[in-house]
């Protein structure tokens, strides 16, 4: 009898151990699935911890607004002048240390709304077709422009300071067409992406270097090429397609001069409605950019103001044209309460008739904000400038 009983046990234990492998023959592959899919699990979340992803400042898809609207929002600007426009490959040569974000961050903390980046493009770019620009300038160009973004301003890039290639004269019109069209055709491509906050200018202060009419508004061929050259910047940029059939744009006059033959001749192209009149206005040079005579009397003013008001009646009034006053400022040299005098009712004025400043900052004789303390030398007169035109 015990035999029998101990038989049965030992059955029972057999069937109990068979359905125990038979359980674990379907658990084990199960589990092997959880553990193996909490394994990824960790290993996402891991890899967004260590490479975060957001979304870029400045890209995304550009509003259809005018041009109107869009300079009302940029904001009174500031000039990262002698950098990226020195004519060498060097960009530190003229004085500043390679620009940096805590450069922007002070621009934007004190109170400016509009970045623009005089460029210098022929040092980095080949001299004959399919001139190609290097891929390593063009990154050093996006990182300020992102810096800009990350401040929630405005950016302007431009072609400055490429007046050895850039001439508005027979022998050479062709070529400079050619090569401009090229450029911009790239810098375009490269910043598509980009929305309506960042600004194209085709070109700045466009003349012949050492002519009698270089300053007081130049030739009528002469002006005519410049007008040329616009158009094929502009061709070039709205061929891109994408955001760039939006992208606001900049065009000057000779020189970005504001004498009347200047202004007069300047055409628009393709009477684009997304084109920005661009100028520039050291007015009275011989106080702001020489320090030669004093400026403070209420004829200096009224003289001011007129200038002013004859910009606002040919391109606001008359062609219905938004402007932008690119570069203003004045000289160290100057005594210190003239110049404050100067930028207060210079911004003061301008941002009544609805002209939008850009305070030329060279790092130099013109500085406002020195880039290698990382302060402000002037801060009074950046002060001044932002409260006059937000009184």
């Amino acid at each position: 009898m015990e035999y029998v009983q101990i038989a049965l046990i030992f059955s029972l234990l057999n069937k109990i151990k068979n359905q125990l492998q038979s359980l674990l023959l379907l658990l084990i592959p199960a589990l092997l699935l959880f553990l193996s899919s909490c394994e990824k699990e960790d290993q996402t979340i891991q890899t967004q911890n260590e490479n975060p992803n957001p979304p870029e400042n400045g890209v995304g898809e550009a509003r259809d607004i005018s041009s109107f609207d869009l300079v009302a929002e940029m904001g009174v600007g500031w000039n990262l002048g002698n950098s990226f426009d020195v004519r060498s490959r060097d960009k530190t040569i003229w004085g500043n240390p390679n620009p940096s974000k805590p450069i922007i961050d002070a621009v934007k903390a004190k109170g400016f709304g509009t970045l623009r980046i005089p460029i210098t493009w022929g040092f980095h770019q080949s001299t004959s077709s399919p001139f190609t620009i290097e891929p390593a300038y063009l990154s050093r160009i996006k990182s300020i422009v992102d810096y800009g973004f990350q401040n929630n301003m405005h950016v302007i890039i431009n072609v400055h300071h490429d007046n050895d290639w850039v001439k508005p004269n027979a022998n050479e019109a062709e070529y400079t067409k050619e090569r401009l069209a090229s450029l911009w055709t790239q810098v375009s491509n490269y910043f598509i992406a980009y929305n309506d906050s960042l600004v194209f200018e085709t070109l700045n202060e466009p003349r012949l270097e050492g002519i009698p009419q270089e300053w007081s508004g130049g030739t009528p061929e002469g002006r005519g090429y410049i007008n040329d050259f616009h158009k094929a910047a502009v061709d070039a940029i709205r061929a891109t397609g994408g955001n760039n059939t939006k992208r606001h744009i900049m065009i000057t006059t000779w020189a970005a001069s504001t004498e009347s033959s200047a202004m007069n001749d300047l055409v628009i192209p393709n009477n684009d409605p997304k084109v920005i009149i661009s100028l520039h206005t050291y007015f009275p040079w011989p106080f702001a950019g020489e320090a030669s005579i004093p400026w403070g009397s209420a004829q200096d003013k009224q003289n001011l103001q007129n200038e002013l008001e004859r910009i606002r009646q040919k391109w606001i009034i008359n062609k219905g044209r938004p402007v932008i006053l690119g570069e203003w400022g004045s000289i160290e040299a100057n005594p210190i309460q003239s110049r404050l005098e100067y930028a207060s009712f210079y911004a003061h004025e301008a941002a009544k008739r609805n002209l939008l400043t850009i305070v030329w900052d060279d790092g130099g004789r013109f500085r406002l904000y020195d880039r290698h303390s990382l302060d402000w030398d002037y801060s009074n007169i950046a002060t001044a400038i932002i409260e006059a035109t937000n009184p």
